[in-house]
Parts: C-alpha cells; sequence; structure tokens
C-alpha cells in the first residue's frame, strides 16, 4: 500500500526536472538570442544594412528552429507562404509563438510588433537591424502615422507584413478579440490576407508562461483571401468571418486532441 505520506516527497523529483527543464531552456534561448544579435549585427556592418531580407528570412529562421529544438517542440507545416507580397495573420496564445514566427520563412517579410518590445534590448537591436514596424497599440493616431510612413517602403520593396490581430497572447485558451489593423492593412496596400494557425502552441506553453513541455505544433498555412472587394462599411463582417475561422480551428484541433 502506498503511503499518503509518501507523495509529496515522490512528486519531489519531478518538480526539480521541471525547474532544471525551465532554467536550461530560459538559459538557451538568452544566449541563442544574444548570440544571434552579436552575428546579426555583424552582418549588417559587412553588408551595410542591405541583407535584411536574407537576415529574416534564413537567419533568424535558424534560430526559431534552434530554440524550439531546445524546448523539445517539434514543428509541422500544413502549406507555405505565397510567393506575392501578403498580409500574413496568426492567433497568439503561447510564449512559444514569436519563435514559431520565425521559423515560418515568409519571404521578404516584416513584422508589425508592439512598441514595448523596444524595451527588450535584444528585440530592440534586432527588431532595428532588421527593419521592424513598432507601433504604440494605445495611441491610434500615432500608429497609423508609422504605417502611413511605411506603406511607400512596403510597396516599393514589395514586402509582405505580419501581424497578430488579437493583439497581445491569450491566456483563456479562446481566440481573442481581433483587431482592425491588420484587415485595414491589407485594404490600403491591396494585398491579399494570408490567415496562419499554430495549433498546439497553447497546449505546450500557454499564455505568458515559460515552462515548456515537449510536444509537437502543427502551423498551417490556409489559402489567401483576396480582399479586392473589402470597404470599410464591410469590414467588420470580413474580420467576423475570418475570426470565426480561427474559432472552428481552434475546436477542430482541441476535438482531435481529446479524441487521441
Amino acid at each position: 500500500m502506498i503511503s499518503l505520506n509518501t507523495l509529496p516527497n515522490a512528486a519531489m523529483p519531478n518538480k526539480r526536472f521541471t525547474f532544471l527543464r525551465t532554467a536550461f531552456l530560459t538559459t538557451a534561448t538568452l544566449l541563442t538570442l544574444t548570440t544571434g544579435m552579436v552575428l546579426l549585427a555583424l552582418m549588417s556592418l559587412l553588408t551595410l544594412g542591405l541583407a535584411k531580407n536574407f537576415v529574416i528570412h534564413t537567419f533568424s529562421r535558424g534560430i526559431g528552429h534552434l530554440v524550439l529544438f531546445f524546448a523539445g517542440v517539434q514543428v509541422i507545416f500544413d502549406g507555405a507562404p505565397i510567393e506575392r507580397p501578403a498580409i500574413y495573420i496568426s492567433n497568439h496564445s503561447s510564449t512559444l509563438d514569436i519563435f514559431l514566427i520565425m521559423t515560418l520563412g515568409i519571404p521578404k517579410v516584416r513584422y508589425i510588433a508592439k512598441y514595448e518590445l523596444l524595451y527588450n534590448p535584444l528585440f530592440a537591436v534586432m527588431g532595428g537591424l532588421t527593419g521592424q514596424i513598432f507601433i504604440k497599440r494605445q495611441d491610434s493616431e500615432r500608429a497609423v502615422a508609422t504605417l502611413n510612413r511605411a506603406y511607400e517602403k512596403i510597396r516599393r520593396l514589395g514586402l509582405s507584413l505580419y501581424v497578430a490581430p488579437e493583439g497581445t497572447r491569450q491566456e483563456s485558451g479562446k481566440i481573442g478579440h481581433f483587431k482592425k489593423g491588420a484587415f485595414r492593412m491589407a485594404i490600403d496596400l491591396q494585398y491579399p490576407l494570408v490567415p496562419v494557425h499554430f495549433a498546439g502552441a497553447r497546449q505546450l506553453c500557454p499564455g505568458k508562461t515559460l515552462k515548456v513541455k515537449p510536444g509537437t505544433v502543427t502551423i498551417s498555412f490556409y489559402p489567401p483571401i483576396d480582399t479586392s472587394t473589402w470597404t470599410l462599411e464591410n469590414l467588420d463582417e470580413q474580420i467576423a468571418k475570418i475570426r470565426g475561422d480561427y474559432i472552428r480551428w481552434e475546436e477542430e484541433h482541441d476535438r482531435i486532441a481529446l479524441e487521441t
């Protein structure tokens, strides 16, 4: 018979293992990002900043895969980016998402990120060297002005954009409210919109936690959505349809996970 008094002691090795694993992953991630930042700075200096697309597509992709490898996370891709410029969107419910995004290999992409990331030296340096776009979400006028200034360069260079329409990480386990920014940009730039769905990231590393369980994440690229008929008048309807798709994809993944 197992004594109840032995249960706390039996659980101690698991707690120690979890602590050590989290500490290792955090250290490995910081070392990877720091090394990447140094190499990125050297590459930018040597190429006079002309290799941004190569750095984002190849170099950042390698960093993302390396961090996920340390975390014990296997990534399965269903589909791929399209060849023409587009607006890419995804759900956002895990700390893993930033590294999953880095693995996507979208050609000539720039990320729309919250201004607060600039307070982190690693992201500030890497984002600045690769030409990412940081906006203050709380200040709509300044955010719009920042995007308007970027539009000319985006069109001229044929860049794609990546946005998480939920804004911040969702901790409820549900798809959050979609902000209009990404969809308004699709209208302004006359770009198609490509939905990307991360399935499994929330279960391995929910919300803002740094604890990651080993497992598999499936990244699905869905067919591009034509936005040529979108207007400001029907924009809310279009957003609701796409958010409904994400809710359905999440429910399908949860159902399959319960059955297996």
